[in-house]
């Protein structure tokens, strides 16, 4: 019969990363911090200055950290983290091992997005880089850290599909009013006034006119292309070359006639911000005679049956 030996166990617990710096008098933690506001309201109530200087005291005070860099993203509203370049500088500088963890205020200001909070947190995690929500108290090296950041990030994640719809319903609003919401920086002929009504710009004018003339003559949207580029014709935006596309596009755009049709494109997914084209998912608003015309109604339409007629050969 084999003798019972009593066996002695002794427990030896964790040490977090973010605990153990007391002990590392030859290596101080490099601690970095992560900031970002996306609204007025946010930048009145607890603005971004007030954030960066908070983490840079708090590092530079703790006996035990060294500063490792302030990443800070000022009015960047996006859901994804893909349109954050502090962001994603601050994530690059962890991956090359010159961050040891991150603080930030909430999860909501690291990310809204759950699927972008969960797969930059298990990247630092895989690097043994905890991050620290200060006002969810929450490590993520820690046991309890993914489920209760799974749940947070879920709820911020909600909030962003609430702010979503709101901003849609507002937009759809304006649309029933018969307001026209263009990017008048990228239409070219056009700018608007202090009231944001659509107003001629006419020497931009007179060059819709010209792209109209031409395609009347024969021409076709690689050769108007061609010949605005060997003039040295620049596009709206300052561009040396021309896009048979856009060529396309203003043919075919009924705003150069006066009219306005709005809607033409809705959102799929408030998360990735996917456009697509409308083919009748949602109501369209057609407004007649909006703004002054560039192009005359009957000069518009001889245009499309040209291109119906193109199209047929």
């Amino acid at each position: 019969m084999l003798q019972t030996i009593k066996k002695n166990i002794s427990v030896i617990p964790a040490v977090p990363a973010h605990a153990a710096e007391g002990s590392r008098e030859t290596k101080l933690l490099r601690v970095a911090a992560y900031c970002r506001v996306s609204t007025l309201q946010e930048q009145q109530e607890s603005s971004y200055e007030a954030q960066v200087n908070h983490y840079r005291e708090k590092i530079q005070n703790h006996p035990g950290w060294k500063l490792a860099g302030i990443y800070a993203d000022d009015g960047k509203s996006a859901t994804s983290t893909k349109k954050r370049l502090d962001f994603q500088a601050m994530i690059e500088d962890c991956m090359a091992g010159k961050i040891d963890m991150v603080l930030t205020k909430s999860i909501s200001r690291f990310a809204r997005n759950t699927v972008d909070a969960l797969t930059n947190i298990r990247k630092l995690k895989e690097k043994n880089i905890p991050v620290i929500f200060e006002k969810e108290s929450i490590n993520t090296v820690e046991g309890s850290g993914e489920l209760l950041l799974t749940i947070l990030s879920s709820q911020a994640q909600e909030e962003s599909r609430n702010i979503s719809e709101n901003c849609h319903w507002g937009i759809v609003r304006k649309f029933e009013e018969g307001k026209v919401m263009v990017n008048h920086s990228r239409f070219l002929g056009y700018t608007k006034d202090k009231d944001g009504n659509l107003v001629i710009v006419p020497e931009e004018a007179q060059l819709v006119r010209r792209i109209y003339k031409l395609y009347l003559e024969g021409n076709s949207s690689y050769r108007i292309k061609r010949i605005l580029e060997a003039e040295g014709i620049p596009t709206v935006t300052g561009e040396k070359t021309w896009s048979t596309t856009t060529i396309d596009r203003m043919l075919s755009n009924e705003k150069y006639m006066g009219d306005a049709l709005l809607q033409k494109t809705y959102t799929v997914d408030f998360l990735t911000k996917k456009k697509v084209k409308n083919n009748g998912i949602v109501p369209q608003y057609y407004i007649e005679n909006d703004h002054e015309a560039i192009i005359p109604k009957e000069l518009f339409y001889r245009v499309q049956e040209e291109k119906a007629r193109r199209a047929a050969i």
